[in-house]
């Protein structure tokens, strides 16, 4: 038996019951991620806190989910952070090309005040940030021909997130930028809906859309983390001693997902080059030069102020 505190759900025993709504599957680096999130806070709480998991989609698209976080109908989700730059402005800096110099840069800039800024930015609208999860380097992906330069996305039709920026991004680069649903995706490029996508290694394996595209460029052009989100309504109905358990369960289950993430990558690379994709590796400053212009539109706002921030960073 589960009744309900106003948002927060309890089972009759008392314990206090998170469910957790996400759009991967079960094979992925993340979910392991936040799988091993439910483990510590199920071993810190002593049995008192379950995380339950809903991949897959279960419980609705990222956007969905995180509308029902804001009226406390779902207590968690993980979402990429293009989606929430709808309701958290501020995230679009994400979806901007080119903004971290390598790996080492982006970690230093999310585990700084920059990122927690970041995370805490959606409190406003009901979203409490708790974490970032590891989603490495966004590339293209094509049905028929690889993309080498910016001027061979002219002509195609790319699918991109919900997000403006990844949008502009994509016009920036030449392409025609297509939002499509994650979960709609193998059949439009199945159906030749549009001619390519662009995502990092591990999701372009382990939904199977090697099946349909046969060239992987690892241009790199954007490293859009994913963010662990926990509705407003229901962090603050926990006890403090819960808030704790849930934050550092958190914590911990992201330093364990970035060790995923990397042994994940190198072995979806492997897979997707033994079932016939050929990877390719472009020259990643034809296309910074290409997007600089979408950089310096962003001059005298405030995503241009944290983008030189950003940069500024060592």
């Amino acid at each position: 038996m589960v009744v309900r505190q106003q948002n927060l759900t309890r089972s009759s025993s008392g314990r206090i019951v998170l469910k957790l709504g996400h759009g991967l599957d079960q094979n992925h680096p993340v979910h392991a991620g936040m799988v091993y999130m439910a483990e510590r806070l199920w071993e810190k709480s002593a049995g008192t806190v379950e995380l339950q998991i809903f991949p897959n989609g279960q419980l609705g698209s990222e956007t969905e989910c995180i509308e029902q976080l804001q009226r406390g109908a779902l207590a968690m989700t993980k979402t990429s952070a293009s989606p929430m730059e709808s309701f958290v402005p501020e995230m679009a800096v994400f979806g901007i090309p080119y903004v971290f110099r390598d790996e080492d840069h982006c970690w230093r800039v999310l585990e700084s005040e920059i990122g927690r800024g970041l995370l805490d930015a959606g409190q406003s609208v009901g979203l409490y940030g708790l974490c970032y999860y590891d989603a490495g380097s966004r590339s293209f992906y094509t049905i028929d021909r690889p993309i080498l330069e910016p001027d061979d996305l002219r002509g195609l039709k790319i699918r991109v997130q919900q997000s403006k920026t990844s949008m502009d991004m994509v016009e920036a680069l030449g392409g025609s930028p297509t939002p499509i649903p994650w979960g709609e995706l193998y059949t439009a490029l199945q159906q030749r809906m549009v001619d390519g996508a662009e995502n990092n290694p591990p999701s372009f394996y382990s939904n199977r859309h090697f099946e349909v595209c046969r060239h992987l460029s690892l241009d790199e052009h954007t490293v859009v983390p994913d963010i662990l989100v926990i509705s407003q309504r229901i962090w603050e109905q926990l006890p403090p001693h819960v808030q704790v358990w849930v934050q550092e369960a958190a914590d911990e289950s992201s330093v364990y997902q970035r060790r995923l993430w990397r042994e994940g990558t190198e072995q979806a690379l492997a897979a997707v080059q033994r079932e016939g994709v050929t990877i390719h590796r472009p020259d990643r400053q034809l296309f910074i030069e290409r997007v600089r212009p979408m950089h310096e539109s962003y001059a005298g706002t405030p995503i241009g102020d944290l983008l030189a921030r950003i940069q500024e960073m060592e």
